[in-house]
């Protein structure tokens, strides 16, 4: 008998080719709601979550679930106590798409640099006005600081020091070991006073979730640019709003904002001096690929009696 792999959503397919080539019958959902999913799940062994939002309701719902794994880097999106209580366990896509987001906070940081949307918004009403009345800075030089030092973090730490040139400061009370490149410090206040790109890459949780807020823009240069390729709800984003707005800030490359799909009412989307995308970091062709494989193996791996890869923190004990 064949273990069952509900895809909620499509995966790329040479997800699908693996699944199939190791003995799993999958399962094409009818959708990613949560109805959609409560329809499919009971008869299912395993899933590969992309963006759905997989509720205690859910988990409580699938009496054969053993495995989640998640296509991407984070797990917010599933309740992890409706994992624990069900037994289920979680995993993630591991580094798969850290090149694909660390390539992109490096746009985010050129795009601010060069006022890039200001210049837009001007160029074919006042040319010379964009071309030289609004202020352009390079990055060679600056000092970008980083939350977290994860996969994606130290990427964009190497991206920025060895292509840019930049000095760059990190802070992670987990990290045990950097590359030379990354200066390590114990003040996260640091991050927020010294840095004229602050860049976040640390996973939603009880303690992240809106830790960069008042006080910390308190704490910025006026010149100073956030970046947040992470997840919409570490930033307070009225606070977010309140800082741009009285400019305490210069602004800011948002790749993710708290509510998604947007609400299209939030001032951050015409605001000439951020910018602000559909969460795309990881959405690249290649990024996407590898993230079905390991998603793929980590559920062959369960049913193999091999421990996967990218277990998520609070669900290790059930292994």
């Amino acid at each position: 008998m064949s273990y069952k792999v509900l895809l909620p959503q499509p995966i790329l397919p040479e997800g699908y080719a693996y699944l199939r080539d190791h003995g799993f019958e999958v399962v094409d959902g009818q959708g990613f709601t949560e109805e959609a999913i409560l329809a499919d799940i009971p008869d299912c062994d395993a899933m590969i979550v992309r963006t759905a939002k997989i509720t205690g309701k859910i988990l409580d719902a699938a009496p054969k679930l053993k495995i989640i794994a998640r296509h991407g880097a984070g797990y917010d999106g599933v309740d992890l106590e409706g994992a624990q209580r069900n037994k289920v366990l979680v995993t993630t896509a591991g580094g798969a798409n850290a090149i694909s987001v660390a390539e992109l906070a490096i746009f985010y940081m050129l795009y601010c640099s060069r006022r890039f949307k200001a210049v837009m918004a001007q160029c074919k009403e006042d040319y010379r006005y964009a071309k030289m009345g609004i202020q352009k800075t390079e990055l060679e030089g600056k000092t970008l600081g980083l939350i977290g030092t994860g996969n994606i973090g130290k990427l964009v730490a190497k991206k920025a020091a060895y292509g840019f040139d930049m000095k760059v400061l990190a802070y992670d009370p987990f990290a045990r070991e950097v590359p030379e490149y990354i200066q390590l410090v114990e003040d996260r206040d640091r991050i927020f006073k010294e840095s004229d790109y602050v860049s976040l890459h640390v996973p939603a949780t009880k303690e992240t979730t809106h830790s960069v807020s008042d006080r910390e823009f308190d704490l910025m240069k006026e010149t100073a640019f956030l970046i947040n390729t992470a997840r919409g709800a570490i930033v307070d984003e009225p606070a977010l709003i309140r800082a741009l707005e009285a400019k305490k800030i210069a602004g800011a490359g948002l790749d993710t904002v708290e509510q998604e799909p947007f609400d299209l009412n939030n001032p951050l989307l015409n605001m000439e001096n951020v910018l602000v995308a559909p969460h795309i970091g990881g959405a690249t062709k290649e990024a996407s690929t590898r993230s079905s494989i390991v998603c793929a193996q980590a559920i062959d791996d369960y049913f193999s009696g091999r421990t996967p890869k990218f277990i998520v923190p609070e669900l290790r004990d059930l292994v």
